[in-house]
């Protein structure tokens, strides 16, 4: 019997400006539950890091049912993150720090850029090279200031 064929790789979706700024309100509360959440398994992973490093017990310590619980929440907590993520990649949005930055990619002048938005901005107002990083942000330009100038405009391209 042959092997399955391999799943296709998932699409990307591609975003106008316009099309972004309309998905914010869905994206801005998951990604409030991913910092929010990203916080809590940081605090779990510091706590237990401490009893483990500096607090070397016996497997009889009367402390280690506790320290297994909070193992367990870890776990528990660390699931939940994943989930918050799959369902903003699941919109076509990347994450790209645990402070809410994130990038829709997006096309300009025939060549893939993102679109480039964190946490706590009014609007996706600016976009990068894929390799620039949030160091390459620029702003974007404001409706009818795009043709030619090198970005996309507030109003978006139609994209792929």
């Amino acid at each position: 019997m042959a092997p399955p064929p391999p799943a296709a790789a998932p699409r990307k979706k591609y975003f106008t400006v316009d099309e972004a700024n309309k998905m914010l309100p869905l994206v801005k509360a998951i990604v409030g539950d991913i910092v929010r959440q990203f916080q809590t398994v940081s605090e779990l992973r510091q706590r237990l890091s401490v009893v483990l490093t500096e607090h070397r017990r016996p497997a009889s310590d009367p402390y280690s049912e506790e320290l297994a619980h909070t193992q367990a929440e870890l776990e528990t907590q660390e699931s939940q993150l994943e989930k918050y993520i799959d369902e903003l990649s699941g919109l076509g949005v990347e994450l790209k720090g645990p402070d809410g930055l994130c990038d829709f990619y997006s096309v300009m002048d025939g060549r893939e850029v993102y679109l480039c938005w964190r946490l706590g901005e009014p609007a996706v107002g600016f976009w990068h090279e894929l390799n620039a990083g949030v160091a390459g942000r620029q702003p974007l330009l404001p409706a009818g200031a795009g043709a030619g100038s090198g970005g996309p405009s507030r109003s978006g391209h139609r994209h792929r």
